[in-house]
């Protein structure tokens, strides 16, 4: 084989943003293999690329001049140009926001928000047999893992990720829904970050107990204001805007959100500061389980949260010791009466490693001590 073969690819530097792309250049730059440009407009920069050898560089939906993308492309560049008729950035570099997603409440109700188009837009599409769609929402996806891996990396969540899964049902007003509520407080009290499905239900109370940790007051008065809209069913306009109304000027402490358009008729929350929104819920639902290193509890809930108690005991089964965290399942009654997923996890994990990681307990403060213990160790 020729030595070739063995040599090692450049690092990949991600270029986002201008200003790092005429860093580097102003350092004395003169090949951009390795480099991954995404999203940034170059229509002001014709000079300096083509002073740089383009081989080996990636062009993700840049803004440039049709006589530079050929330059580049005919000098070894790879350019992916933006697909038309998309209504999203195939190519984007964060995650989202609440505001964001939900960008034309105020002026048109939630059908006229950036989330609710975009879930028409999917419900239009063939996502089998159409490669432009299929191109778009992957590259798209490929995009929020990235930005929630570099998010992680600068600081902004702690070091420790608490998972909590639970029912979109779950009314606001109810004794449950204050329930989740405090257990949010409660886990980011304890220093870790909340992630849970970003949805409406459980996972919004969750976010929301989490978005208030500094100050008890204030969340119980969210909670009474709230209650005013138990559910995004039917009015799902009025549901957001008593949310929306109760973020718009406080900051509240980071957590996350991974919903999914998949299930786009459930809309996500706004009191998860930081949303990784995905088109794949294959995807989706593999992130949310591996991210949560502290391990996750399941509060009450159905098909989807019965669906990612299994998943997470299956992916805790076939690991290493070392790397299995703790599934709670929270309120004994329902996980062994109403709905009975607890005694098949119980026969599925007590012969391997994770038999010790499995609790069922009914208090949420039972719950926030395991997560809060395995987090000390890890």
């Amino acid at each position: 084989m020729s030595q070739s073969l063995y040599s090692r690819q450049p690092r990949a530097t991600d270029i986002e943003i201008l200003e790092k792309f005429d860093e580097l250049v102003a350092r004395g730059a003169k090949k951009m293999s390795g480099w991954h440009i995404q999203g940034v407009d170059l229509r002001e920069r014709s000079a300096e690329l083509r002073a740089l050898d383009p081989t080996g560089a990636l062009f993700l939906g840049c803004a440039l001049t049709k006589a530079d993308e050929e330059s580049l492309r005919a000098r070894g560049g790879l350019v992916f140009p933006r697909i038309r008729d998309i209504p999203f950035n195939m190519y984007r570099a964060s995650l989202y926001t609440p505001q964001q997603l939900y960008a034309g409440l105020d002026e048109g109700g939630y059908e006229a928000t950036f989330d609710a188009q975009v879930y028409a837009w999917t419900k239009r599409q063939d996502t089998r047999g159409d490669v432009r769609v299929t191109l778009a929402t992957a590259l798209h996806d490929h995009g929020i893992s990235d930005a929630l891996a570099d998010i992680r990396s600068r600081g902004v969540f702690a070091p420790h990720i608490a998972g909590v899964m639970g029912g979109h049902a779950l009314q606001r007003g109810s004794d449950q829904y204050a329930k989740a509520a405090r257990f949010g407080q409660v886990l980011a009290r304890q220093g870790l970050t909340v992630a849970t499905g970003g949805g409406p239900g459980a996972m919004e109370a969750v976010n929301l107990g989490a978005f208030f940790t500094a100050d008890g007051t204030r969340l119980h008065s969210a909670l009474e204001s709230l209650a005013s809209v138990p559910s995004f069913v039917p009015d799902a306009t009025a549901w957001a805007r008593v949310a929306f109304d109760l973020i718009r000027d406080y900051e509240g402490t980071p957590s996350l959100g991974i919903p999914t358009w998949f299930y786009g008729h459930e809309p996500p929350n706004l009191f998860a500061t930081h949303t990784a929104k995905y088109f794949t819920n294959a995807l989706r639902e593999s992130i949310l389980l591996e991210i949560c290193d502290t391990g996750i509890a399941f509060l009450p809930g159905h098909a989807g949260t019965v669906q990612e108690i299994f998943q997470d005991a299956c992916e805790n089964h076939y690991s290493p010791p070392e790397a299995v965290a703790p599934m709670v399942l929270i309120d004994r009654d329902y996980w062994t009466r109403v709905l009975p997923a607890w005694p098949l996890l119980y026969a599925v994990v007590s012969s391997g490693p994770a038999a010790s990681s499995i609790f069922l307990v009914d208090s949420v403060d039972e719950a926030a001590e395991i997560l809060s213990d395995h987090a000390l160790r890890a």
